[in-house]
């Protein structure tokens, strides 16, 4: 059975606790170790709680030849270079990890990366990563799935461009593996994809069918998407983050800048006090308005004392000061013991 709550470095997630929020950095180092660190304290900045890269070496992750084959029609067909040639330009170097998370460790942010071989899991566990995602075009490679969950680290995985089979034997590796930490991510693997995909209310079919914590990797416009995924429920958000929209890079256009990073985590924040608990309660500043909006029984016209109360002897009118509207038939028919004027509240102290 997977957990509801776990901690994912030294914050606990899952149900009442903080959305955990992953700043993508995906390509957008542009090549560059100190952008990488900038992108960095910037994502610490804007109040993410992670800065997350991507392990991979191109000649290990994609095919030349494969690729001459297609005719592109998606967003790496708008490439002006291979995918291959792409992949290479953008490789975070294994050499930089160390010193990359140890300058995370020294900010304040976790670091963590999505490895696409083998070695680069090896590499994730002698990091003592705190957690390990795992991508959304590697769902139907379970070996690499069964590899990743046998190191006994959190993970979390997307299921962009997945039906509920795939993720279904996806999640049974994981579980089968003995790794009872796992948050699923509703994903759409385009960038940017569009609001109208985006299929929020997956996540309660993940929440039902799998018994699993969940979350969302969001490429859309905006933080709409990932404010209606922790309104289902979500505890796990992630969005591509950069410095500058108009770097040149396959991630860029389509990632959050700091302003729009730091409005969205501002957003989150807020959402989640909006949510509130499942309780329902008077609230603090309601307590005046439970009086002001609500009615009260009221005279009428002048009431005598000895004064049998006949039904058009009752007004029922706003603030709430006196017999509350469900008594009228209570009220109706009894004396009045003291005089009561027009427009004054009925008390039970008149009867």
């Amino acid at each position: 059975m997977f957990l509801k709550q776990f901690k994912i470095g030294n914050k606990l997630i899952g149900e009442g606790q903080p959305t955990y929020i992953i700043a993508e950095i995906g390509a957008n180092f542009n090549g560059s170790l100190e952008q990488a660190k900038k992108l960095c304290d910037a994502a610490k900045k804007a109040g993410a709680d992670c800065a997350k890269f991507q392990s991979f070496i191109s000649e290990k992750i994609v095919s030349a030849k494969g690729f001459s084959k297609m005719n592109l029609t998606g967003v790496h067909g708008t490439w002006d270079k291979s995918v291959s040639e792409v992949f290479k330009e953008v490789e975070f170097p294994r050499e930089w990890h160390k010193e990359i998370k140890e300058y995370c460790d020294k900010i304040g942010i976790d670091f963590s990366t999505s490895p696409y071989d083998f070695e680069a899991v090896d590499l994730c566990e002698k990091l003592n990563v705190p957690y390990i995602k795992i991508g959304s075009g590697e769902i139907t490679w379970l070996e690499m799935i069964d590899y990743v969950a046998r190191k006994n680290i959190p993970i979390i995985m997307a299921t962009g461009d997945a039906t509920l089979s795939e993720i279904d034997e996806a999640v049974n590796t994981i579980r089968n593996a003995k790794n009872n930490r796992l948050v699923l991510l509703q994903c759409i693997t385009n960038y940017p994809s569009q609001i109208e995909s985006a299929n929020i209310n997956v996540l309660k079919t993940y929440q039902t069918a799998f018994n699993v914590l969940t979350g969302y990797s969001d490429h859309s416009p905006g933080d709409l998407v990932i404010l209606g995924s922790i309104a289902l429920g979500g505890c796990v958000v992630e969005k591509h983050f950069t410095l500058d929209k108009k770097d040149k890079g396959p991630d860029h256009p389509h990632s959050l800048d700091l302003k729009e990073f730091s409005k969205m985590v501002k957003n989150i924040r807020l959402m989640e006090l909006a949510l509130g608990s499942s309780k329902k309660d008077v609230v603090e500043e309601e307590h005046e308005t439970v009086t002001v909006q609500r009615r009260g029984l009221y005279a009428a016209k002048d009431i005598k004392s000895g004064e049998k109360i006949t039904e058009d002897d009752i007004d029922v009118l706003r603030p709430a000061l006196g017999i509350l509207p469900k008594y009228k038939n209570i009220v109706v028919g009894k004396k009045a013991k003291l005089n009561i004027s027009k427009g004054e509240p009925i008390y039970w102290e008149n009867f």
